[in-house]
Formats: structure tokens, sequence, C-alpha cells
């Protein structure tokens, strides 16, 4: 985990390599079919089946019933379908269906993140797959939408699929900004600080993470959680 400042701001960024870590997403207790909500009650579960969580982190937007929004795979099974709903600039649609939106997968040790109608067409074999909204960058582009002149400043995380500079392999980097940041400035984070050519919006200032060292920073409930585990 790394802690860097770019152009004036500062972001926690968390590097994962689908190849070597276990990372996985999760939503509901399958003993109780209730939300797990809380990255403790997540925590407490995981221990009872000898895995220590040394990462985690909201996934999607959800619903206020505490329900993904968005597509949602556990264990290569879709609990929640496509979301294909659509908005634009400035209707109230929310940034979910601020399109181009998309989902953030990964599966046989390796990831991706791909445009919504992209990722219906491909159906890659993913193992979990979270949806969300919008893309940040796709491609090496950034979001039309997005402007750097915007005064919309908010805390905001966000996924991208990057490549090391060093060794080329794909890395997965997990960011959540430390202080509020308009859209262009965090996509252009991903783009030009991480080397990122595709990043995915999880959600805004409700955004939190865990780890051992940081401890946990969650104030509100979540439906999706991403965790990185350990075997005792």
């Amino acid at each position: 985990m790394t802690s860097p400042v770019w152009q004036g701001n500062s972001y926690t960024v968390t590097t994962l390599d689908p190849s070597r870590d276990t990372l996985r997403l999760y939503w509901k207790n399958p003993r109780t079919g209730q939300p797990f909500l809380r990255f403790q009650t997540l925590r407490a579960y995981l221990a009872g089946r000898n895995e220590t969580v040394v990462f985690a982190t909201n996934s999607g937007i959800y619903t206020p019933a505490y329900a993904p929004l968005g597509l949602h795979v556990e264990g290569g099974q879709t609990l929640v379908r496509l979301n294909n709903a659509r908005s634009n600039a400035g209707t109230g649609g929310g940034n979910f269906s601020l399109r181009p939106n998309g989902v953030f997968w990964i599966g046989a040790g390796k990831a991706g993140i791909l445009e919504t109608d992209a990722y219906a067409r491909r159906s890659p074999s993913a193992e979990f797959a979270t949806q969300s909204g919008p893309l940040l960058v796709s491609g090496g582009n950034v979001h039309p939408e997005f402007n750097a002149r915007s005064t919309s400043f908010k805390l905001r995380s966000g996924v991208g699929v990057c490549r090391d500079n060093q060794t080329g392999k794909t890395l997965i980097k997990f960011v959540i900004s430390a202080a509020p940041v308009n859209f262009y400035t965090f996509a252009t984070f991903f783009r030009d600080a991480l080397n990122c050519p595709d990043a995915l919006y999880l959600d805004g200032s409700i955004s939190a993470l865990y780890t051992p060292q940081l401890g946990d920073g969650q104030f509100v409930n979540y439906a999706g959680m991403w965790a990185v585990t350990t075997k005792r």
C-alpha cells in the first residue's frame, strides 16, 4: 500500500497481483442469507474458515436495500444481472448509469475492466465481478463526460487494471482519494500516474478500506465488499 501525491492530491493505493493474491467479492453470508454489511462481520465469518483478511474495500454502487445496483458475480455464479440503465450528464440519473459504465472482473488469475455492452458480448470467464460506473478510463481514454474544470469535488474510490512499468505484468490497483477531487482529476491519476489504461469508479464519499495496519475506516454499511485473504 502506498500514499502517492500527484498534482497536489494525495491517494491511498493498494496494488494486487491477480496471479498471486486471493481477491474475492462478498455480499451475503451463506449461512444466514443476509448481507455482511460491515468489514468486521466479514472478517469474523472468514476467521471461522481459518482465513485472515489483509485488505478489504467496498465494491460498486448499491441500492437502499443493500443489494448491488449492477452485475454481481461470486464464485462464477451471477447473483445480480447486468444493469443496462443509462443517463446523460446533468439528467439526475446518477453516476452508475453515466455511460460508458462497466464491469471489473477477475478469473483464472486474470483481471479486466470492460464497458457494460462489451462485457455482455464477450462474457469473460469471471469468477468474481462487479458492475459500477462511470468508467474512469477505457483504452487509455478518459470518460467523455468528464471536465477538467468541473467543480464537483468529492472523495472518490475506484479500481484500475494496470501494467507494471518494469515487468509488464497486469496488476490491480484499488484507489481512494484522501481529499475531494473531481472525476477528471481522479481518472487522469489512474491513467497518467498509475499507468492504468482501464479504470472503473466504485463509489464516493462513503468509501473506505480495511487493513490490519490501518484498521477499519468504515462508517456506513455496504453491500458488496472486495477482500484479500490469507490462510491461517
